[in-house]
Protein backbone atom coordinates (compact mmCIF):
# COMPACT_ATOMS: atom_id res chain seq x y z
CA UNK A 1 0.00 0.00 0.00
CA UNK A 2 1.25 3.48 -0.87
CA UNK A 3 0.21 6.92 0.31
CA UNK A 4 -1.08 8.93 -2.68
CA UNK A 5 -1.74 12.68 -2.63
CA UNK A 6 -4.45 13.80 -5.07
CA UNK A 7 -4.23 17.52 -5.88
CA UNK A 8 -7.32 18.70 -7.77
CA UNK A 9 -10.12 21.18 -7.04
CA UNK A 10 -12.73 19.07 -8.87
CA UNK A 11 -14.63 17.36 -6.04
CA UNK A 12 -16.19 14.74 -8.34
CA UNK A 13 -12.79 13.75 -9.70
CA UNK A 14 -11.37 13.74 -6.18
CA UNK A 15 -14.05 11.26 -5.07
CA UNK A 16 -13.57 9.10 -8.16
CA UNK A 17 -9.82 8.93 -7.70
CA UNK A 18 -10.16 8.24 -3.98
CA UNK A 19 -12.54 5.33 -4.63
CA UNK A 20 -10.33 3.81 -7.33
CA UNK A 21 -7.09 4.23 -5.41
CA UNK A 22 -8.55 2.86 -2.18
CA UNK A 23 -9.96 -0.11 -4.09
CA UNK A 24 -6.35 -0.92 -5.05
CA UNK A 25 -5.14 -0.69 -1.47
CA UNK A 26 -3.69 2.82 -1.41
CA UNK A 27 -4.09 5.41 1.31
CA UNK A 28 -5.45 8.63 -0.24
CA UNK A 29 -4.77 12.23 0.77
CA UNK A 30 -6.74 15.08 -0.82
CA UNK A 31 -5.78 18.69 -1.57
CA UNK A 32 -7.86 21.22 -3.50
CA UNK A 33 -5.24 23.98 -3.72
CA UNK A 34 -1.54 24.28 -4.29
CA UNK A 35 -0.95 25.55 -0.76
CA UNK A 36 -2.79 22.56 0.71
CA UNK A 37 -0.70 20.26 -1.47
CA UNK A 38 2.59 21.76 -0.29
CA UNK A 39 1.47 21.54 3.34
CA UNK A 40 0.51 17.89 2.87
CA UNK A 41 3.86 17.17 1.25
CA UNK A 42 5.64 18.26 4.42
CA UNK A 43 3.19 16.78 6.93
CA UNK A 44 2.22 13.49 5.27
CA UNK A 45 5.17 12.64 2.98
CA UNK A 46 3.17 10.88 0.23
CA UNK A 47 4.82 8.28 -1.97
CA UNK A 48 3.06 9.51 -5.14
CA UNK A 49 1.40 12.78 -6.19
CA UNK A 50 -1.39 13.15 -8.78
CA UNK A 51 -1.26 16.85 -9.65
CA UNK A 52 -3.74 18.94 -11.65
CA UNK A 53 -2.19 21.98 -13.31
CA UNK A 54 -5.35 24.14 -13.14
CA UNK A 55 -5.46 24.97 -9.43
CA UNK A 56 -7.34 27.98 -7.98
CA UNK A 57 -4.41 29.56 -6.13
CA UNK A 58 -1.08 28.50 -7.65
CA UNK A 59 -0.27 27.31 -11.15
CA UNK A 60 0.31 23.57 -11.06
CA UNK A 61 3.74 23.92 -12.68
CA UNK A 62 4.79 26.19 -9.81
CA UNK A 63 3.51 23.62 -7.31
CA UNK A 64 5.51 20.96 -9.16
CA UNK A 65 8.60 23.18 -9.06
CA UNK A 66 8.27 23.62 -5.29
CA UNK A 67 7.73 19.91 -4.75
CA UNK A 68 10.90 19.18 -6.69
CA UNK A 69 12.89 21.55 -4.47
CA UNK A 70 11.96 19.35 -1.52
CA UNK A 71 11.36 15.84 -2.76
CA UNK A 72 11.98 13.27 -5.50
CA UNK A 73 8.51 11.74 -4.98
CA UNK A 74 6.94 10.54 -8.27
CA UNK A 75 4.50 13.11 -9.70
CA UNK A 76 1.90 12.33 -12.37
CA UNK A 77 0.40 15.47 -13.87
CA UNK A 78 -3.32 15.42 -14.69
CA UNK A 79 -4.30 18.24 -17.01
CA UNK A 80 -6.78 19.40 -19.62
CA UNK A 81 -3.93 21.28 -21.32
CA UNK A 82 -3.27 19.47 -24.58
CA UNK A 83 -0.38 21.43 -26.10
CA UNK A 84 2.95 19.64 -26.49
CA UNK A 85 4.76 22.65 -24.98
CA UNK A 86 2.74 22.29 -21.77
CA UNK A 87 3.68 18.63 -21.55
CA UNK A 88 7.36 19.34 -22.17
CA UNK A 89 7.36 22.11 -19.53
CA UNK A 90 5.76 19.87 -16.90
CA UNK A 91 8.10 16.98 -17.68
CA UNK A 92 11.13 19.26 -17.70
CA UNK A 93 10.16 20.64 -14.28
CA UNK A 94 10.28 17.13 -12.91
CA UNK A 95 6.95 15.40 -13.59
CA UNK A 96 7.31 11.65 -14.04
CA UNK A 97 4.31 11.35 -16.35
CA UNK A 98 1.59 13.50 -17.96
CA UNK A 99 -2.00 12.34 -18.40
CA UNK A 100 -4.42 14.44 -20.45
CA UNK A 101 -8.00 14.89 -19.29
CA UNK A 102 -10.37 13.20 -19.88
CA UNK A 103 -8.59 9.93 -19.23
CA UNK A 104 -9.38 6.27 -18.75
CA UNK A 105 -9.27 5.28 -15.08
CA UNK A 106 -7.71 1.93 -15.99
CA UNK A 107 -4.97 3.74 -17.92
CA UNK A 108 -4.28 6.11 -15.03
CA UNK A 109 -4.11 3.24 -12.53
CA UNK A 110 -1.63 1.48 -14.83
CA UNK A 111 0.54 4.60 -14.82
CA UNK A 112 0.28 4.80 -11.04
CA UNK A 113 1.62 1.24 -10.83
CA UNK A 114 4.50 2.08 -13.17
CA UNK A 115 5.43 5.25 -11.25
CA UNK A 116 5.43 3.43 -7.91
CA UNK A 117 7.36 0.49 -9.34
CA UNK A 118 9.96 2.84 -10.81
CA UNK A 119 10.90 4.12 -7.36
CA UNK A 120 12.04 0.65 -6.34
CA UNK A 121 13.73 -0.27 -9.63
CA UNK A 122 17.44 -0.61 -10.22
CA UNK A 123 19.33 2.56 -9.33
CA UNK A 124 21.94 4.19 -11.56
CA UNK A 125 25.58 4.09 -10.41
CA UNK A 126 26.42 6.62 -7.72
CA UNK A 127 28.62 8.53 -10.15
CA UNK A 128 29.54 8.63 -13.82
CA UNK A 129 32.94 10.20 -14.50
CA UNK A 130 34.85 10.70 -17.74
CA UNK A 131 37.20 13.36 -19.16
CA UNK A 132 36.62 15.90 -16.37
CA UNK A 133 32.86 15.32 -16.33
CA UNK A 134 31.38 14.04 -13.07
CA UNK A 135 27.68 13.20 -12.67
CA UNK A 136 26.84 12.48 -9.02
CA UNK A 137 23.44 10.74 -9.14
CA UNK A 138 23.23 10.39 -5.36
CA UNK A 139 23.41 14.17 -4.88
CA UNK A 140 22.14 15.30 -8.31
CA UNK A 141 25.32 17.30 -8.69
CA UNK A 142 27.07 17.78 -12.03
CA UNK A 143 30.56 19.24 -12.55
CA UNK A 144 32.88 19.79 -15.49
CA UNK A 145 36.55 20.30 -14.56
CA UNK A 146 35.40 21.08 -11.02
CA UNK A 147 32.86 23.74 -12.07
CA UNK A 148 29.29 22.89 -11.10
CA UNK A 149 26.45 23.24 -13.64
CA UNK A 150 22.69 22.70 -13.54
CA UNK A 151 20.73 19.80 -15.02
CA UNK A 152 16.93 19.75 -15.02
CA UNK A 153 15.05 16.81 -13.43
CA UNK A 154 14.22 15.42 -16.88
CA UNK A 155 17.87 15.67 -17.95
CA UNK A 156 18.89 13.81 -14.80
CA UNK A 157 16.38 11.04 -15.49
CA UNK A 158 17.58 10.66 -19.07
CA UNK A 159 21.23 10.52 -18.00
CA UNK A 160 20.42 8.13 -15.14
CA UNK A 161 18.77 5.68 -17.52
CA UNK A 162 21.71 5.89 -19.92
CA UNK A 163 24.17 5.47 -17.03
CA UNK A 164 22.40 2.25 -15.98
CA UNK A 165 23.47 0.86 -19.35
CA UNK A 166 26.71 2.84 -19.82
CA UNK A 167 28.51 1.90 -23.00
CA UNK A 168 25.44 0.17 -24.44
CA UNK A 169 22.76 1.52 -26.75
CA UNK A 170 19.45 2.26 -25.04
CA UNK A 171 16.70 1.99 -27.70
CA UNK A 172 14.53 5.06 -28.33
CA UNK A 173 11.36 3.43 -27.02
CA UNK A 174 12.98 2.10 -23.85
CA UNK A 175 14.51 5.50 -23.11
CA UNK A 176 11.24 7.35 -23.68
CA UNK A 177 9.32 5.00 -21.40
CA UNK A 178 11.98 5.18 -18.67
CA UNK A 179 12.13 8.97 -18.70
CA UNK A 180 8.57 10.03 -19.55
CA UNK A 181 6.31 7.08 -18.83
CA UNK A 182 4.59 4.11 -20.47
CA UNK A 183 2.67 6.06 -23.10
CA UNK A 184 5.74 7.77 -24.56
CA UNK A 185 7.19 5.29 -27.03
CA UNK A 186 7.11 7.25 -30.28
CA UNK A 187 7.98 10.83 -29.36
CA UNK A 188 11.57 10.65 -30.60
CA UNK A 189 11.63 14.44 -30.94
CA UNK A 190 11.58 14.63 -27.12
CA UNK A 191 14.86 12.72 -27.11
CA UNK A 192 16.41 14.97 -29.74
CA UNK A 193 15.47 18.13 -27.83
CA UNK A 194 16.79 16.91 -24.49
CA UNK A 195 19.88 15.25 -25.95
CA UNK A 196 20.84 18.58 -27.53
CA UNK A 197 20.23 20.40 -24.24
CA UNK A 198 22.35 17.90 -22.34
CA UNK A 199 25.17 18.02 -24.87
CA UNK A 200 25.42 21.80 -24.52
CA UNK A 201 26.12 21.19 -20.85
CA UNK A 202 28.28 18.06 -20.70
CA UNK A 203 30.23 18.05 -23.96
CA UNK A 204 33.38 20.06 -24.64
CA UNK A 205 32.25 20.31 -28.28
CA UNK A 206 28.44 19.83 -28.46
CA UNK A 207 28.65 19.74 -32.26
CA UNK A 208 30.88 16.67 -32.11
CA UNK A 209 29.62 14.81 -29.02
CA UNK A 210 31.87 12.19 -27.42
CA UNK A 211 29.82 11.22 -24.36
CA UNK A 212 26.13 11.31 -25.34
CA UNK A 213 26.08 9.56 -28.70
CA UNK A 214 23.13 9.04 -31.04
CA UNK A 215 23.19 5.66 -32.76
CA UNK A 216 21.12 6.47 -35.85
CA UNK A 217 17.86 4.57 -36.01
CA UNK A 218 18.61 2.69 -32.78
CA UNK A 219 18.89 4.90 -29.70
CA UNK A 220 21.38 6.71 -27.48
CA UNK A 221 24.50 5.63 -25.66
CA UNK A 222 26.48 7.18 -22.80
CA UNK A 223 30.13 6.54 -23.60
CA UNK A 224 32.48 5.77 -20.73
CA UNK A 225 35.81 6.25 -22.45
Amino acid sequence: MSRVLVVDDDEILQRTLRINLRARGHEVLLAATGKQALTSMLADQPELVLLDLGLPDLDGVEVLRRIRHRSAVPVIVLSARQEADDKVEALDEGADDYVSKPFSMDELMARVRVALRRTSSENPPDTFAVDGLVLDFAENRATRDGAEFHLTPTEWRMLAELARHAGRVVPHEKLLVAVWGPEYGRENHYLRVFANQIRRKIERDPGAPRHLVNESGLGYRLVEG
